[in-house]
């Protein structure tokens, strides 16, 4: 708030009543300590021909699903914060205004002297002159509660505001801990499952310049709608998927990546019997060996696709050639219970979506 110039005594007097000092610090709370993850559970090694385990999957779709909802919350959060510090800036801007107009009342009042309402209306020759100047006096008085009144509210608002914003970011800091808390529990989990196996090089590194999928539908506030298994899978698998899968697969295609795929699968454990993953084999007929080559280049091509779109296509996480994307993570070394190529991945991109 400018600084209020200096008045004479009289007018000091006026203004120390009507005029409130404020002072706005808008502050960063401190962020409270991130809670721990909880431990990994101990994940058995089983026979399971998607790779890993049921119980490693359902840790990675809980976190992946949980990192996600973490994430479109801050920035709901952060666009929430935006907006109010602009409407914080913009009252500031008209509390200046009428902070300047109720010193003004002060120092005419000042300048003026003190209005005797008695004499005021004594000192009359007319009764019409008598009701005009009730009037006045009226009028004027209305206008100095009015100025008064408008700045005592616009100060409240800024001070509701300025509260606004400290709660929002708290909840920014509380989301940034609960992303990271999501990003350790997939971690964790994905350690637990490979402590035994040597970390292998990324084989997927995305490539330059990927085809930019259109976006699956969301809410009006950005999240995903909830979706059953709901539509004809149009891949031999013969089953269902959900619409945002269909989405998937089909913006795929549109791609280029054409070969040979899979989805519904209802004798098996994490998202194919849900209908929210489908696997492209590298192969261009149908899951084989080790892809190697230009079938190893495709599946390289069609991994970093769909990393390159997870936004888009709402990707929980990407399986390929013993490496597993996550949102929170990134790669990581992701090894088949069984060594072979399916459960390895090394024939097949596999692609779960939230």
């Amino acid at each position: 708030m400018p600084a209020v110039a200096p008045v004479r005594p009289r007018a000091a007097r006026v203004a120390a009543l009507i005029v409130v000092a404020l002072t706005l610090s808008v502050g960063l709370a401190p962020a409270g300590p991130a809670a721990a993850a909880p431990p990994a559970r101990q994940i058995a090694v089983t026979d399971d021909p998607e790779g890993g385990t049921p119980a490693l999957r359902a840790e990675l779709e809980a976190a992946s699903k949980g990192y996600l909802d973490a994430k479109q919350a801050l920035t709901e959060s952060v666009q929430r914060q935006q907006q109010l510090t602009d409407q914080l800036k913009t009252t500031e801007t008209v509390q200046a205004e009428r902070t300047e107009l109720v010193e003004q009342i002060a120092d005419q009042a000042y300048r003026n002297g003190p209005l005797r309402t008695a004499s005021v209306l004594l000192d009359n020759t007319s009764p019409a002159n008598f009701l005009d100047r009730v009037a006045t006096l009226e009028a004027m008085a209305a206008n100095e509660n009015k100025a008064i009144t408008e700045l005592q509210q616009t100060q409240e608002r800024i001070a509701q505001d300025t509260r606004a914003v400290e709660a929002e970011i708290i909840e920014q800091r509380k989301q940034e801990a609960l992303m990271a808390k999501r990003k350790q529990q997939a971690e964790q989990a994905l350690t637990v499952a490979n402590e035994q196996a040597s970390a292998a090089a990324a084989a997927t590194n995305t490539t330059q310049n990927s085809t930019q999928a259109a976006p699956a539908p969301r809410n009006p506030d950005g999240s995903w709608p909830a979706e059953t298994c709901s539509v004809n899978d149009p891949t031999p698998a013969d089953g269902c998927i959900t619409p945002r899968t269909l989405h998937a697969l089909n913006e795929a295609k549109s791609a280029g990546f054409t070969r040979y795929v899979s989805c519904y699968r209802p004798g098996s454990s994490g998202e194919h019997p849900k209908g929210r993953a489908c696997d492209f084999a590298a192969q261009q007929d149908g899951f084989g060996g080790d892809a190697t080559g230009d079938d190893r280049t495709y599946g390289n091509n069609l991994a970093a696709f769909l990393v390159d779109n997870a936004d888009q296509l709402a990707v929980l996480y990407v399986i390929w050639y013993r490496q597993i994307w996550l949102p929170s993570s990134g790669w990581k070394s992701y090894s088949g219970a069984a060594g072979d190529p399916s459960s390895d991945h090394t024939n097949h991109v596999h692609l779960s979506v939230y």
